[in-house]
């Protein structure tokens, strides 16, 4: 989703911010096996967890975590001046732009990821992003964008496969090209963050940006407990338990949207309509690497209840649920298998294996 400026916190907040967060959890104490921080990054809050470090180590892991994150988010930002914007601004003016080795293997990913989502997830859409108001720190107002600017923009069919990247260079043929990474920027971050965390000795840990996250190892003798959150109402929908290394991310139209007229306007745009997808209300997807969980959540929500199993198959995502806008669940054999419901769904509805 498109990511908001970087909030500044003013030093005692923060300090007040991580005692609340201490006081509550009993984190950080002498003998405790448990670490937690936060930061802002992404437009989130990034919660941190990691068991059986000791503080010395955990804090130098926070502190470099944090420092990664802030660049990267200054770095892939859809709107604010950054690496992104002017690769952004070089594809518009001149159709190629210069990128250091890191741009260019996001880009890649991007790209590679937008394919096997037939498009469905599309980091290029920018414009249209930007058409409904969702470039901007605060949500927007007022009446939708005037049909006829949707139409053109999407008339203009701009696609993933419209850029070739080689030699620090991206290169498009297509002038509509905008890369707005907000729906795979937060997966790819936590990846290259569980990462850093390895290299660090740390194995049992969780990376949590705004309830997307990623999990590795255990919580002491058991494993992490995720709770996936209810699009409709207060609270918990089900939980599920990570299994060593793995992702869990959700899209939601509650994320980020407006109302008008009675009417719900949220950020994740059907590239094909121009307009928010309209027949799903979150999807959640479980898959090793966050990158890819965070574009196929996207996808999926946008391929709607019918056709998400065909694009899951296509990018290699094995668990899935979605919810409908008439509140039903949809679900795989192998979902459902290890979803822990907190109480009993209204309606089911069974897809075939992936």
């Amino acid at each position: 989703m498109p990511q908001p400026a970087l909030p500044q916190l003013h030093p005692l907040l923060r300090t007040l911010t991580l005692g609340l967060v201490c006081l509550l959890a009993a984190c950080n104490r002498a003998g405790d096996p448990v670490y937690r921080d936060q930061f802002f990054a992404f437009g989130t809050l990034i919660d941190l967890t990691f068991h059986g470090v000791d503080t010395p180590r955990a804090e130098q892991a926070s502190r470099a975590l944090e420092q990664t994150f802030r660049q990267m988010h200054s770095d892939w930002h859809a709107w604010q001046p950054g690496a992104l914007q002017q690769a952004n601004a070089g594809l518009a003016e001149h159709g190629q732009a210069s990128v250091d080795p890191a741009m260019a293997a996001l880009i890649q990913e991007a790209n590679r990821l937008s394919t096997l989502s037939n498009g469905l997830f599309n980091p290029v859409i920018g414009r249209l992003v930007a058409l409904w108001g969702f470039h901007n720190d605060e949500p927007p107002q007022g009446p939708p964008p005037a049909a006829d600017r949707i139409r053109q923009l999407v008339e203009q069919v701009p696609a993933s496969t419209d850029v070739r990247v080689d030699d620090g260079q991206i290169h498009s043929r297509n002038p509509a090209v905008r890369y707005d990474l907000g729906a795979f920027a937060k997966g790819y971050a936590i990846d290259r963050g569980i990462e850093q965390l390895k290299e660090l000795g740390i194995l049992h840990a969780i990376i949590n940006a705004g309830g997307d996250l990623r999990a590795i190892g255990r919580h002491g003798n058991r494993p992490w407990r995720i709770g996936i959150r209810d699009p409709r109402k207060p609270g918990v929908l089900a939980s599920i338990e990570p299994a060593g290394d793995e992702s869990v991310f959700t899209s939601g139209d509650y994320e980020r949207f407006y109302e008008h007229e009675g009417r719900r306007y949220h950020h994740i745009i059907d590239p094909r309509s121009g307009y928010p997808a309209g027949a799903t209300v979150s999807a959640t997807v479980i898959h090793p690497v966050a990158a890819t969980a965070d574009a196929a959540a996207t996808a999926l929500f946008v391929a709607g209840p019918d056709a998400w199993p065909a694009i899951a198959r296509q990018m290699g995502v094995k668990y899935v649920m979605l919810v409908d806008r008439e509140g039903r669940i949809h679900l795989n054999p192998a979902m459902q298998a290890r979803l822990k419901f907190e109480s009993e769904p209204e309606a089911i509805v069974m897809s075939e294996a992936l």
